[in-house]
């Protein structure tokens, strides 16, 4: 099912979520003339321990959703809270896998999860790629391994006792641990992947210069299923020193905004847009980390990545995977819409005609 992910709206209590999916969500569905609309829950840390514990505020959040015409068939467990704080930079990764807090927000998210699907049904939750790179130890390294493998035996005791069967997406991303997908490839196999599979992000793909169709084949080789595909565009510049005043409005102080430069040595690093102009020498192409609406178009020099979700779910085999739209940016884009839901509603229109494009060919 095609979802929209709603940790593009600030709520982190049930009110909140309520109100996201009568001021959002529907319009969205409505917009789109669709009788229902898959939508990729984000609850934050407190409310999906609120609602795990809490069958009669879970039971009327499903009411909601279906009255609406709202259907849940993923969560995003990646932020943990305040993902609409000032500031979140590098906090979005904390906790990490090395905790308890990750492994106990996890499965808070399964079992609200497993009450939203379909007597039967099967569903996906994405979460991030064990923690930041640094700092990080073999001490770390085993503790992420272990909470890992505790999720999965806890997915397996969940399908056991309600017939759902949810799977967790490991979602690799600039900087972090688990920085690429052949990353996650060599790091997976050691863990329960019956239970634990990829989500692959088309936007830190992008960033990482992958080439997608070569992506899809080494996941497939590698014995590792893509659980969930992220449906998002990074920002493209050929000549970044021609184009820094124009990259400089995307230098915005809430989320981490990573650069890959690709120059003749190798693919070079920078960790945030801001010091990325003093950093890296702007003799190479630069992908930026910043989650673009995936329909957006420009004849400027900043471009989206668009072509790698178009590849990445051409190359793709057989029926896809949970595809979500994550573009958690509108309201920190150098213009913010004037109607977000109008443009959430053209984003999954544009990701739904590549969908059925693909499936033509």
């Amino acid at each position: 099912m095609l979802s929209y992910c709603t940790n593009v709206h600030p709520a982190e209590d049930l009110d909140g979520v309520r109100a996201q999916l009568a001021e959002h969500a529907e319009p969205v569905r409505e917009a789109l003339g669709a009788d229902v609309l898959g939508v990729g829950l984000w609850l934050a840390a407190d409310l999906a321990e609120r609602l795990a514990a809490d069958p009669a505020a879970l039971g009327a959040l499903r009411s909601e959703l279906d009255g609406r015409g709202l259907a849940v068939r993923t969560l995003n467990a990646f932020p943990h809270r305040g993902f609409h704080q000032p500031v979140v930079k590098h906090r979005v990764y904390e906790p990490s896998w090395t905790t308890p807090e990750r492994l106990r927000y996890t499965l808070h998210c399964a079992d609200v999860l497993a009450a939203l699907l379909p007597e039967g049904g099967r569903g996906s939750i994405s979460t991030l790629p064990l923690g930041w790179r640094t700092p990080w130890t073999g001490h770390d390294e085993d503790a992420a391994r272990r909470n890992l493998n505790r999720a999965a035996r806890g997915l397996s005791r969940l399908a056991e006792r309600t017939g759902r069967r949810i799977r967790l997406a490991v979602e690799p991303e600039p900087g972090c641990r688990l920085d690429t997908v052949a990353d996650a490839l060599a790091w997976l196999p050691g863990c329960d992947t019956d239970h634990i599979g990829l989500c692959l992000d088309t936007c830190h793909l992008a960033v990482s210069f992958a080439d997608p169709a070569e992506t899809v084949r080494a996941i497939a080789a590698g014995g590792v299923d893509v659980v969930k595909v992220q449906a998002s565009a990074a920002l493209h510049v050929e000549d970044p020193a021609a184009a820094r005043a124009e990259l400089a409005r995307y230098a915005e102080p809430r989320y981490l905004h990573q650069v890959r430069e690709r120059g003749p040595d190798g693919i070079r690093r920078c960790d945030d847009l801001p010091r990325a102009f003093d950093e890296l020498p702007g003799d190479g192409p630069w992908r930026v980390h910043f989650h673009v609406p995936v329909h957006w178009r420009s004849d400027g020099p900043v471009r989206p990545t668009t072509g790698v979700l178009r590849d990445v779910l051409t190359a793709l085999p057989g029926p896809l995977p949970d595809v979500e739209v994550e573009t958690y940016t509108w309201t920190v884009l150098p213009e913010p819409p004037t109607d977000l839901a109008a443009g959430i509603a053209a984003e999954l229109a544009f990701t739904q005609r590549l969908i059925d494009d693909r499936e033509v060919s």
